[in-house]
């Protein structure tokens, strides 16, 4: 059975219909990039998988099981995280509460435990710090763990939204432009950093990313939208090479 499964999905804003008749299977510890020109509607896609948008039409299924209609903390507690083309950490709180909030979808403690200190807190609040501990330093981050969010240069704040979707535990990790803003040395060790991701995490990865040394260095499958409906779907060679995304997106 594939861990994910869309069949015909599709969404509409009034008359516009931003995604149309999208169908895809990905497996376990699959990486799939997802391109195309802006406005294609591949951020629309993360926020149907994520329960931020309703789809119109079509279904999609998780594990075996159907998350129409799932809200977006119900999906993330099914196993699927997201980070976002705009960065959005908690900045006025530390590297290391960003990712402790990540960790409460896993770790709870009731009202009264937090608030009268119970036993019971301060186990759950030692076993949370240790495990972010461990994910910063995964991503070279552990120095910083007491800095603001907003300190962080611009490469490392992309790390550390990594790292609060990866302490959701999710089994689908999907990346939005992860590489936006980035220069080649950064962008190369983010490649490195994925790779490093998915062998470590045992997860599944689907990419939006317009950086094509990325996306064709890494990717095993690639999808392609124009205008909300897929116009390829294959190996990144054939990708590379198809006539229909060299005139609609990568050019000559």
């Amino acid at each position: 059975m594939a861990l994910v499964e869309i069949r015909q999905l599709g969404i509409s804003f009034g008359g516009l219909r931003a995604v149309d008749n999208f169908n895809m299977t990905l497996e376990e510890g699959q990486l799939y990039g997802l391109i195309g020109p802006n406005g294609a509607g591949k951020t629309t896609i993360f926020n149907l998988l994520t329960g931020v948008y309703k789809p119109t039409d079509g279904e999609f299924y998780f594990n075996g099981e159907l998350m129409n209609g799932k809200t977006p903390i119900q999906i993330n507690k099914k196993g699927i995280a997201r980070t976002f083309q705009n960065i959005r950490l908690f900045k006025n709180m530390s590297v290391i509460d960003n990712v402790k909030v990540g960790l409460q979808n896993r770790h709870s403690y009731s009202m009264a435990a937090g608030i009268f200190r119970l036993p019971k807190f301060g186990r759950m609040e030692k076993e949370m710090t240790q495990r972010a501990m461990e994910l910063l330093k995964i991503f070279d981050l552990d120095n910083e763990a007491e800095q603001l969010a907003s300190n962080l240069p611009y490469g490392k704040q992309r790390k550390l939204e990594i790292a609060r979707a990866l302490a959701t535990e999710p089994k689908l990790l999907l990346l939005d432009e992860p590489a936006a803003g980035m220069n080649p040395n950064e962008t190369a060790e983010l490649m490195n950093t994925i790779s490093l991701i998915r062998e470590k995490f045992k997860v599944s990865i689907l990419l939006i990313e317009h950086d094509m040394s990325l996306v064709m260095g890494i990717c095993e499958r690639i999808i392609v939208l124009l205008y909300g409906r897929v116009i390829a779907d294959g190996l990144p060679d054939e990708i590379k090479n198809d006539p229909k995304v060299i005139v609609a997106y990568l050019g000559e």
